[in-house]
């Protein structure tokens, strides 16, 4: 069984609980899905081998808002609603991943996970995950596209309904640490990075692309649909989909100033993973702390 955290929120409770969920279709600016990145048979094989099965019943819950739990979950049956406060985030379904975040970083949880439904679950603690992605750093990959995916969705929400300050747009550009960076480079054999002039179109919304890139310096735009999404600073990524095998671009990355950038292919991330699961870790790690800062801040 679950740890069932005792529920006795008002939300289940209150008539005026009008919570409001915010999925990507409400913006419908990419084609770029969580349905084309995600691999439920992929994540599956990788919860069923190292994980464990659970149960939660009808409103009640995987995990509470503040609570320090370390545990991600695959849900095999049923429906999950998570939220934040009054806003609802996500409603999960059988075959998705949720509580990833508290995995990835020991840190508390940013939401509620309560049971719609009767649920039936496969678990995973920290050490289990890091065991499931040295075997399948296809895994990584994954998580870390979805997560990316989550943090520009919640930007642009958070922009759309003004909420998104210059300062916070500034600070959450950046996904790796200069340290993280120098270990990228240094694991790449330290290529020369490459150089862009402000203007220049790096990659182009439907185009075949196949290299992840790494801001190193400069400010990079990022639009779909002639709609700017995000601003890429040092630290930040882009084309991070070609990772995941995604076989076309699903945005448009233009420099707004001179920029340098370091290339990561596909092969590159894969072998660095295979080789040193920690790096992985430590990627995926800087990423959910950028996604919990947005998320925090959009409920």
């Amino acid at each position: 069984m679950c740890r069932r955290t005792a529920y006795a929120s008002i939300a289940l409770k209150d008539p005026d609980f009008s919570a409001t969920v915010f999925t990507m279709n409400d913006l419908d600016l990419t084609s770029a899905s969580s349905d084309e990145i995600y691999n439920p048979a992929l994540a599956h094989a990788c919860f069923e081998k190292f994980g464990k099965s659970c149960s939660v019943g009808k409103d009640e819950a995987f995990f509470a808002e503040n609570e320090k739990s370390g545990h991600m979950y695959l849900l095999v049956e049923g429906e999950v609603r998570l939220f934040r406060r009054k806003t609802v985030l996500d409603i999960v379904r059988s075959g998705e991943v949720f509580g990833e975040i508290a995995a990835i970083t020991g840190s508390p949880r940013t939401a509620w996970a309560v049971a719609r439904t009767p649920c039936t679950a496969l678990r995973l603690d920290a050490a289990q995950f890091r065991s499931a992605i040295r075997e399948t750093p296809e895994f990584a990959l994954m998580l870390m596209c979805i997560m990316i995916n989550r943090i520009r969705l919640t930007l642009a929400l958070l922009s759309r309904a003004g909420k998104l300050s210059e300062r916070l747009a500034a600070r959450d550009s950046r996904i790796f640490t200069r340290e993280v960076i120098d270990e990228l480079a240094k694991a790449l054999g330290n290529p020369q990075p490459e150089r862009v002039p402000a203007g220049k179109t790096i990659m182009r919304e439907g185009e075949v692309g196949g290299e992840m890139y790494a801001v190193l310096a400069g400010r990079v735009a990022v639009s779909i649909k002639d709609v700017m999404v995000d601003q890429i600073g040092p630290g930040g990524l882009i084309g991070e989909l070609a990772l995941a095998d995604h076989p076309t671009g699903a945005a448009t990355a233009t420099a707004e100033t001179d920029a340098t950038l370091l290339a990561l292919s596909r092969e590159d991330f894969l072998s660095l993973v295979r080789s040193n699961p920690r790096f992985a870790v430590t990627i995926l790690k800087s990423v959910a702390s950028r996604l919990t800062r947005v998320t925090v801040t959009s409920a």
